[in-house]
């Protein structure tokens, strides 16, 4: 394994993030700060707890969920296909890096991102409620899990993409809907009877829920329903990364 390439790559991406920290980083933790005063305050006077939960607190692992998914797909997609569109990518391949090599450094910065907004709007969340992490392992286990499984995501989509209106039909189409119908602000069990079930077929729901119960203890779905969901998202992930450098898709034009 080169690392020092790996080091390269990575360090090279998190230098385009820092010389843009203003959208990259401190807009999506003002966004979410954002959403937690205005879903805190309009809906909260309403809910006052969720299952036992006050509801300021009961959002925050959704709100967190919520920006740590779309960003970790933002950054990885943007990453991978900006070199696709200047022609910059061609250098990486004929460069003695591996593939392994390529998506490490890669994803490996957009996991990283992801993970600093995550943490910062963690944070921030406790200058507005009290939250306590009763599974504090857990909390940063599902979340590096869940940045590096949807980095990959992301990277996959920045290949597939072949302009730069199909590199944001999936995080604005399918991710953010998917986010808001998957229990961020809300349990499943506050749904008709019919609506759980169809719920469940919505995955954001297992991330959420697992992530939830490392805070307050109490989830939707068993925490380990969750884990096996993210470990087998991300294995169809590897699996997808893994056919595009063996067939050289979208990659070789």
């Amino acid at each position: 394994m080169n690392w020092r390439a790996v080091l390269a790559i990575y360090r090279h991406e998190i230098a385009r993030t820092l010389r843009s920290i203003l959208q990259s980083i401190v807009s999506p933790v003002i966004s979410t700060a954002l959403y937690f005063v205005v879903f805190g305050a309009a809906i909260g006077g309403r809910i006052q707890e969720v299952e036992g939960i006050p509801y300021g607190a009961f959002i925050v692992p959704g709100l967190i969920m919520m920006t740590v998914l779309t960003q970790s797909v933002s950054n990885a997609s943007f990453g991978i296909y900006f070199p696709r569109f200047t022609g910059t990518v061609y250098e990486y391949l004929s460069a003695p890096v591996s593939h392994i090599e390529i998506v490490l450094g890669f994803v490996g910065a957009a996991a990283t991102k992801s993970l600093v907004i995550g943490l910062i709007i963690f944070a921030t969340a406790h200058l507005f409620v009290e939250l306590p992490v009763l599974h504090p392992v857990w909390m940063i286990g599902f979340l590096v899990l869940t940045c590096v499984t949807f980095s990959m995501l992301g990277f996959i989509i920045g290949i597939w993409a072949a302009n730069f209106e199909q590199l944001q039909v999936v995080p604005l189409l399918v991710i953010t809907p998917l986010v808001f119908l998957g229990g961020s602000f809300y349990s499943i069990s506050m749904l008709p009877g019919i609506w759980q079930t169809v719920a469940l077929f919505n995955p954001v729901v297992y991330l959420v829920s697992g992530f939830r119960w490392a805070f307050f203890g109490i989830s939707d779905v068993s925490p380990g329903i969750s884990l096996l969901a993210v470990l087998g998202f991300m294995g169809i992930c590897l699996a997808i990364t893994w056919w595009i450098f063996r067939t050289g898709y979208r990659l070789r034009t």
